[in-house]
């Protein structure tokens, strides 16, 4: 029975993460997740606690889908050096990834919840906190290494990158046009180079 139910619970994150990427929390009904599984309302809720619990799961399936990529290229690095240009080649292709999926989860949950879903925004959060962090620790790898100068401010270069990342994919999503990211890894890359040690 166990087993039913853990299967159970990973086929409707299946097919209701992709609507909520799509639509949001806000536009996502309760009629658009039965119509996506197939389950009355009482199964769905019999996994999972309400609509919010639901949301917050699928938001970080998303998230998942996207980023274990990028995680499993860069476990084939032996330096942090090799892990960021990994990272930069991997948000080269990022637009391409997103545009399928309706968007950047991140990006779309993240306006979504602002102001109005204060739970899911703090799951949102707790995202973008874990991978900018993961940013400044392969900095401070690097400057440990010996790759990267020591001087280095790695919070400050970790957290520009991240913000420059997001902001790239917000203006190729928005304006249809991945030139936007492409022109912000090309960006990201030239200022690590200055970073570097020769």
């Amino acid at each position: 029975m166990q087993r039913d139910s853990t299967v159970t619970h990973a086929f409707i994150l299946e097919k209701v993460a992709p609507i909520f990427n799509k639509k949001g929390y806000s536009g996502t009904t309760l009629s658009d997740l039965t119509q996506a599984t197939g389950l009355t309302k009482g199964a769905l809720y019999f996994h999972f606690r309400n609509k919010q619990d639901l949301a917050i799961q699928a938001f970080r399936m998303n998230v998942k889908r996207m980023i274990n990529p990028l995680s499993a290229k860069m476990q084939d690095c032996t330096t942090a050096l090799e892990k960021l240009q990994v990272m930069i080649s991997y948000y080269r292709a990022y637009y391409e990834v997103v545009d399928e999926e309706g968007g950047c989860p991140i990006l779309n949950m993240g306006t979504d919840a602002n102001n109005n879903n204060p739970e899911l925004f703090e799951a949102v959060k707790a995202v973008i906190i874990k991978l900018e962090t993961s940013i400044v620790e392969l900095i401070l790898s690097g400057i440990t290494e010996g790759g990267i100068k020591q001087d280095t401010d790695a919070v400050a270069f970790g957290k520009n990158i991240y913000c420059m990342i997001e902001g790239g994919v917000f203006m190729a999503v928005t304006n249809k046009d991945r030139s936007y990211l492409t022109g912000m890894m090309d960006l990201i890359e030239s200022l690590l180079k200055e970073k570097m040690n020769s």
